[in-house]
């Protein structure tokens, strides 16, 4: 059942490859140890997608540890929330997750949300930098990032800071499909990283997605995981249904035209946002 197109990847700006799609793990609807164990063992995956905030880093160690995996086969993702920010706490709160994970590297570790809990944000945000910096500087991320940061955000730490960002992750789907962002990522050589890329399932039933997945022989979450594909966006949907995810993993066997492409690049539905 092995699905040949979950070892696609992308190439960062270090030269870092990165799978393109992986599988979320985000609170919202629980976390299914059986399921993550078969993404991993029986469909193919080889990215997971978690963070601190989850509360779940210790169950995805579980998970990790029972498909056998080797570790250096698996790209694994977590993200530091704003409690842990500035440079001492970013520290701390990093070897926190590794031990959590049960794991002596990252692959990437991102900044999860620009907010701050006090102070100006710009230095902190420069001062949990640092700290990321030095993180993967020795070795213990293999890629450094943020999440859920605007132009504005970006632009201090590139200016500011010695490594800029090799990935950010935000909400990513054609119905919330910031393109100023967008472009400015792709100049800068920050990779985007979708999540929520299904839209929250608010939008399957789109006369437009329906058509297309009809068109395709697709479902509408293939179509949307497809479009953030060929954007060259990485992908990290989230389910706990092994259907579900077998489901998102078929999306390396179609392609889009550039005229469906156009159509979903043109959407736009302001009332979806992100949510922390």
């Amino acid at each position: 059942m092995s699905v040949t197109g979950l070892t696609e990847s992308v190439t960062l700006h270090n030269g870092v490859q990165m799978p393109k799609l992986g599988l979320g793990s985000s609170p919202h609807g629980g976390y299914e140890h059986d399921s993550v164990v078969y993404a991993l063992t029986e469909v193919g995956y080889r990215h997971i997608d978690t963070a601190k905030r989850y509360m779940v880093e210790e169950e995805v160690r579980e998970s990790i540890k029972a498909s056998g995996l080797k570790r250096e086969d698996l790209w694994v993702t977590s993200k530091l929330w704003p409690t842990g920010y500035g440079y001492e706490k970013t520290l701390r709160t990093f070897h926190g997750t590794l031990k959590r994970l049960g794991l002596e590297y990252l692959d990437l570790y991102l900044m999860h949300w620009p907010n701050v809990l006090k102070g100006d944000q710009k230095a902190v945000h420069l001062d949990t930098w640092r700290a990321m910096e030095e993180i993967y500087n020795k070795g213990l991320a293999r890629a450094i990032g943020v999440s859920n940061f605007s132009v504005e955000h970006l632009e201090n730490i590139i200016e500011n800071a010695n490594i800029k960002p090799m990935v950010n992750q935000i909400e990513l789907h054609p119905y919330n499909n910031p393109k100023e962002l967008v472009d400015f990522c792709r100049k800068a050589q920050i990779q985007l990283e979708a999540y929520c890329p299904l839209a929250r399932a608010q939008m399957f039933d789109d006369p437009t997605l329906v058509k297309m997945a009809e068109k395709y022989k697709k479902t509408g979450a293939q179509i949307l995981l497809r479009w953030s594909i060929q954007n060259g966006f990485v992908t990290v949907p989230k389910s706990v249904k092994k259907k579900r995810i077998f489901e998102n993993s078929q999306i390396f066997d179609f392609s889009l035209s550039q005229e469906d492409m156009d159509v979903l690049n043109g959407l736009i539905i302001p009332s979806i946002s992100p949510q922390p």
